[in-house]
């Protein structure tokens, strides 16, 4: 079910192949993918009411594939009272966390000395698209993790597409997980074509300045393609997850944390990294023997059979070697001492320290983000937050004293690079009007 390997036994395409943003991972999708980006360009509402006939399975027109008011309304007489309660307290923790993070990023710095005063602003983008994964199960808490740090921003158009389900409609628990967070527009729809709407807007749908979300292959491929006309945030597809683990770590858990990872979808990667062949054999045997009880069996053996490893290490250096080159979306580290491997950690997209801090625990209500770099893009990008959804602005004054403080600096560098006039443009602020440089 799941692969075992010693790391010297390692095949040679291993890494490669699980980089699935390389151009094999997303090989002969791009022109297909392409084809649906244009064809929503050309003919908007028409290929769009089409696209999702055919990919999405439902029957819808233009007057139906937007939620309107009343059905967030009645959603809630579908929702139990305890996930309503659970989702009020997951949009708490991400505002508070958010909140926090916005604090930083306004700050005011002064050189006394110069009179030179600079502040760093961070405005709102104008508007976001939220992309929220469906199919094999809803997921509201994508949407509050990508609408909630919106909302902090201060983003004043926050827009929402996910998957309906076969009626046509969407989940009852996504319509009060928009309402809650206030949602601007939630569309019932989902795929390349969703993106290309939001992107490029149609007759019924305003395009958006950013696009951000999880999404499958195709999702991501079009988010890169229409990246070139858009902001997106990252290329965040199926989920992953890496335990660093020794033999402090109790097997059960680890087995647990691997199949609640491999639940998302068949295409989950789950892996366990150890210098410990005990413990490699008894998660190994623990999942033979748990899988087949589980729910969402079906899911779960396919992304563990498919992607699933454990790899054992010479030494922590090599585990830590090993993950740095895999960089994934969630690392969980149980080791009785793991102050020793942290510090050496450079790529991962999250970092879960100790036995009672599972990636459950960040998907829900710790409030960090889900959306995480996938597919190794962890070593250059970084978890969804509210720095995605505005723009950090610096404001500059500048005192008379202060500038004439730094004039020579400042002319010396600019006819260095020979731009005199960038030199002139300070010196003249200082010579009386006599003495000007004025043209004739």
């Amino acid at each position: 079910m799941i692969k075992l390997w010693k790391i010297s036994d390692l095949p040679s395409q291993f890494l490669e192949d699980r980089v699935r943003f390389s151009p094999k991972w997303v090989e002969g999708l791009e022109d297909y993918v392409k084809g649906i980006v244009d064809e929503i360009r050309k003919s908007g509402d028409k290929a769009l009411i089409n696209f999702i006939k055919r990919y999405d399975g439902v029957e819808t027109d233009i007057e139906n594939f937007l939620a309107d008011k009343g059905e967030m309304d009645r959603a809630y007489d579908c929702v139990k009272e305890e996930e309503i309660s659970a989702l009020n307290f997951s949009k708490k923790r991400i505002e508070d966390f958010q909140g926090s993070i916005l604090k930083r990023l306004k700050f005011s710095w002064y050189d006394r000395e110069r009179g030179v005063r600079v502040r760093n602003l961070a405005l709102p983008i104008e508007s976001v698209g939220c992309y929220v994964p469906g199919g094999y199960s809803p997921y509201p808490s994508s949407l509050l993790m990508t609408v909630v740090p919106a909302k902090v921003a201060g983003v004043p158009r926050v827009a929402v597409c996910s998957p309906p389900m076969g009626d046509g409609k969407l989940n009852p628990i996504l319509l009060v997980a928009a309402d809650i967070c206030g949602v601007n527009e939630i569309y019932k729809m989902g795929g390349a074509h969703a993106i290309a709407a939001l992107a490029y807007g149609t007759e019924s749908v305003k395009p958006v300045k950013k696009i951000v979300g999880p999404g499958n292959r195709y999702v991501t491929t079009a988010k890169m393609l229409v990246s070139r006309d858009v902001a997106i945030d990252m290329p965040a597809g199926p989920s992953e997850v890496l335990v660093l683990a020794d033999d402090s770590a109790d097997p059960y858990f680890i087995a647990l944390d691997l199949i609640a990872q491999a639940e998302h979808s068949p295409e989950s990667v789950c892996g366990l990294v150890t210098t410990s062949k005990e413990l490699a054999d008894k998660v190994v045997s623990g999942l033979k023997k748990m899988v087949p009880n589980i729910g969402r069996a079906d899911v779960v053996i396919k992304a563990l059979t498919q992607n699933g490893f454990v790899v054992i290490c010479n030494n922590n250096d090599e585990a830590v070697d090993f993950i740095n080159d895999f960089a994934p979306e969630h690392l969980e580290i149980i080791m009785e001492r793991f102050d020793r491997v942290i510090r050496r950690i450079r790529s991962s997209g999250m970092i879960f320290l100790g036995p009672y801090s599972p990636v459950p625990s960040g998907d829900y209500c710790i409030g960090t983000n889900h959306v995480l770099p996938t597919g190794g893009s962890a070593k250059v990008y970084s978890n969804l937050s509210v720095m995605d959804f505005t723009k950090r602005v610096s404001m500059v004054k500048c005192s008379k004293e202060g500038l004439r403080r730094m004039m020579n600096p400042i002319s010396t560098l600019a006819r260095s690079e020979g731009l005199t006039n960038h030199a002139l443009a300070v010196e003249e602020r200082f010579k009386t009007s006599s003495s000007r440089s004025r043209p004739k």
